[in-house]
């Protein structure tokens, strides 16, 4: 209940360099086509250049009086009532602008006494007693008093520790960054000694657990300053500080980004906003109006298929989430109906004419909808704005399946709706899967199948094999028989007459009678494409159902068909495919065409190599083939001289002759010896 952002207290600096203009001129020519004489002097300090008219310039206090005073309606337009906000203004002394009491948390009470205090006079003595450190020192005693929430807790009388955080923006301006540095040590110094107050002897005010210090450093415009930007440093446990350099005219968008974070906000533009003009009713233009509230209005509606546009404002430094105007109507139960959160809306200039007419049109009962782009290109109504009890609340609107919508079906899958499921096949295997708890063990009864297939395919697209059972008559019992754990020598050759059948289809040319697989790039117009993937897929099914010796013959007959069948998938007639088995009721092998292709002995030969491949490596994982590969490389090359040469259980030593000065200038006699041979040819 108690956060750091519960008390926020702005600490101003009202000494005389206040009263300095910010160098960022107005212009007061107001008549358009009627300049105004050029008089040389502007005012409130300002001067005015040469043939633009008189112009005047806000001062360094109205600057930062106007910013922290809409930092503060934006709290209490978003948190009322819930959030505190207090102002002191330092000169010679701390002057207390309001409390924590809800009586002086409004905007009337701090503008009224914000005029009472006025602009600092430049004709005010320059003396130490003027200093921002007043005001820091009131600031830690203000945090000290407990808040009405804070009271309450107090009264109930049970023993528990009231956290006592706080936030204190101090606005003000240093020479360097050594001032900066005394002004951190001494307002930890005073947050130190105000914990010892409060405790048990003198009971002056709470504990404070933590304060988080935000130093605002504004000079004039095009004024550099000495004092550098850095960012949240612990200084002690009680304390963390960070320090932020600005122009005065860009105080605002400053603190507009801090209020973002310390309230976790966010900020979205409703952009192409239909207004007419106030000059000419007749036309209208497309307006933007930038609106400030609670961060979770967008990452409660988001999902995966959005992303948020968002786009820096200019003269700003922080993102805006861009929102799309979509046509308004009356707010009716079926758009709130969806409704994730609503939120409260504040503008971000209030004063501006775009903002006054999107307010107005709110509070006259309208509502406005919101579009977000998609990642796909099209656009979804994420967000609606409307009025209610004279507050307008931005509504995140469900953009994706709700709680309220249908069940999906089953063939809603993550890419769309999916036609083919094996509904039925997954059925029939959720059947055989059934466990059923018995009583008592009965010795003569027979022993539960506890194997289940290990290759299902979800789909029929994904599957040749699978897809074929509507087709091909005998493939169903063929595919029963391979996934049975007790095969028989009958049943091996059964299969192998199956086998057999896909060999004189393949044969004759013929294509297998399936529509399409998705993934598998079929070529329709070639049979042994289709054969080719028909075959991978059955040889994977047996290779995972191979727990007997009849399995493991089938898969070494279909092994032998794949290699025979893929080493001559260039030759364009169908002999190859008669090496495929050695079944006793396979048929006789048939004599090859006079005009092509190749012998029965060929053919023979082909098998034996195929079989000799299967039984060297395939049952040979892939570690051991490329282990027995870096051996036989090994093996070429010889071996290092210094361990053939040393006995063994000797270490060998790797320059023997290193260090001997008599073999060494040996090898330099021998190398600046002349080659006799060059000599000659020359």
């Amino acid at each position: 209940m108690f956060e750091q952002n519960q008390k926020t207290i702005f600490v101003l600096d009202h000494t005389r360099y206040f009263s300095i203009a910010s160098e960022d001129y107005i212009s007061m020519d107001f008549l358009k086509g009627k300049p105004s004489v050029d008089t040389g002097t502007g005012a409130a300090g300002g001067a005015s250049g040469g043939g633009l008219g008189t112009q005047f310039s806000k001062s360094l206090w109205t600057c930062a009086c106007e910013s922290s005073i809409e930092y503060c309606r934006v709290v209490w337009d978003l948190f009322p009532g819930k959030k505190h906000v207090r102002f002191i203004v330092s000169d010679t002394a701390a002057h207390i602008v309001n409390t924590w009491s809800p009586s002086t948390q409004n905007m009337s009470h701090v503008m009224n006494a914000m005029v009472m205090v006025g602009v600092p006079s430049r004709s005010m003595p320059q003396s130490s007693d003027y200093s921002v450190i007043h005001g820091l020192r009131a600031a830690i005693e203000a945090l000290a008093e407990p808040t009405d929430e804070q009271l309450a807790t107090m009264a109930s009388g049970e023993p528990v520790h009231i956290p006592n955080e706080g936030r204190v923006i101090c606005i003000t301006s240093a020479r360097d960054n050594t001032s900066m540095k005394s002004l951190e040590d001494i307002f930890n110094t005073v947050l130190i000694q105000q914990n010892a107050l409060a405790g048990p002897p003198a009971k002056k005010g709470l504990a404070i657990d933590h304060c988080h210090l935000v130093i605002l450093n504004i000079v004039p415009l095009g004024v550099e300053s000495m004092v550098t930007n850095r960012a949240l440093l612990n200084i002690s446990p009680l304390l963390d500080v960070e320090i932020h350099t600005v122009s005065a005219p860009d105080i605002s968008h400053k603190l507009t980004h801090l209020i973002l974070d310390h309230y976790n906000l966010a900020s979205t533009t409703v952009t192409n906003i239909p207004m007419k003009e106030e000059q000419n009713a007749n036309s209208s233009a497309n307006y933007d109006v930038e609106i400030l509230h609670s961060r979770s209005a967008h990452s409660i509606a988001c999902g995966s298929d959005f992303s948020l546009p968002t786009s820096i404002k200019p003269g700003a430094t922080y993102e805006t989430v861009t929102l799309k105007w979509c046509t308004p109507r009356g707010c009716g139960s079926a758009d709130l109906q969806p409704c994730l959160g609503q939120f409260l809306v504040t503008p971000v200039d209030v004063t501006s004419r775009p903002s006054s007419c999107l307010i107005n049109f709110l509070l006259n009962g309208r509502s406005v909808l919101l579009e977000m782009p998609r990642k796909a290109g099209s656009k979804a109504t994420s967000h609606m704005l409307s009025a209610r009890g004279g507050e307008i609340f931005i509504h995140s609107l469900c953009i994706t399946r709700s709680c309220m919508d249908e069940a999906p079906a089953i063939g809603d899958g993550p890419g769309g709706r999916v036609t083919d499921y094996r509904t039925t096949e997954l059925g029939q295997l959720m059947k055989m899967s059934r466990m059923v708890p018995l009583k008592a063990k009965d010795p003569a009864a027979p022993g539960l199948a506890r194997r289940l297939p290990r290759y299902f395919p979800l789909t029929n697209s994904s599957s040749i094999l699978f897809h074929l059972q509507r087709h091909i008559s005998w493939l169903p019992h063929f595919l029963h028989l391979l996934v049975k754990e007790d095969m028989d020598k009958g049943e091996e050759v059964r299969c192998q007459q199956h086998i057999h059948e896909l060999y004189k289809s393949a044969s004759r040319g013929d294509m297998l009678p399936f529509t399409h697989t998705n993934g598998a790039r079929l070529k329709l117009s070639k049979a042994k494409d289709q054969y080719r993937l028909l075959y991978r897929e059955l040889e994977q099914l047996i290779h995972l159902n191979a727990s007997t010796v009849h399995h493991k013959n089938l898969l070494e007959s279909l092994q032998s068909l794949r290699a025979a069948y893929g080493e001559a998938k260039s030759e364009p007639n169908s002999s190859l495919l008669r090496s495929y088995t050695e079944s006793p009721h396979s048929p006789e092998r048939l004599e090859p065409n006079p005009s092509g292709g190749t012998t029965g002995s060929n053919s023979n030969s082909l098998l034996k190599a195929s079989k000799r491949r299967m039984s060297s490596c395939g049952q040979r994982s892939l570690l051991d083939i490329i282990s027995s590969a870096e051996r036989s490389q090994s093996n070429k090359r010889l071996d290092f001289s210094g361990r053939l040469c040393t006995p063994l259980g000797q270490v060998a030593k790797l320059y023997p002759d290193f260090g001997n000065k008599e073999k060494d200038s040996l090898l330099t006699a021998i190398a600046t010896t002349p080659n006799v041979k060059e000599e000659i040819r020359t």
